[in-house]
């Protein structure tokens, strides 16, 4: 598969009927916005891999990402998070659903939904919480992860706290 195609079902697969026409206008306005950073920070990681990452030293697409996740956060935008959802995580205190909404996105992401999201009310703001899973897509991710290799399905997810845009 080339690249261009394989960003494109990378993309699309996390998306597929996330906002209903009955649903809030705020909520599904965030999930529109949601929407442009998964395709963001997937053509990223891809990007990273594809490019920068040539054997097991190479600095991971998945570090690369995090420390801009970090800035993201640090700078009040959004918060997001990697998440691990096999049974070998290379950095089981970073990566493990922690919480009833990674945990319940991580069993429905696995049980084959495509993204799992909840709308959270925290004092007099509501948040958009939102997972969209996190396949293996190129040969270079088994480089580094020999046991993800023929595995079909998440791996992992990118787990999303951002407000709603009222």
């Amino acid at each position: 598969m080339n690249l261009k195609n394989l960003l494109s079902a990378l993309i699309l697969a996390g998306f597929a009927g996330a906002a209903s026409a009955e649903e809030d206008p705020a909520v599904a306005r965030t999930v529109e916005q949601v929407k442009m950073l998964d395709a963001l920070y997937k053509t990223a990681i891809v990007l990273i891999t594809e490019h920068y990452v040539e054997n097991p030293s190479s600095i991971s697409a998945a570090t690369a990402s995090k420390l801009l996740f970090a800035e993201m956060k640090k700078n009040g935008f959004h918060d997001i998070r990697l998440l691990g959802l096999t049974d070998q995580l290379t950095n089981p205190e970073e990566n493990t659903p922690t919480g009833d909404f990674e945990k319940t996105a991580a069993e429905r992401l696995l049980g084959g939904d495509e993204h799992y999201k909840r709308v959270i009310k925290e004092g007099d703001k509501r948040y958009l919480y939102i997972a969209t899973g996190v396949p293996v897509v190129m040969e270079k991710c088994v480089m580094c992860h020999a046991n993800f290799k023929d595995k079909t399905g998440p791996i992992g997810a990118l787990a999303y706290k951002v407000a709603v845009i009222e």
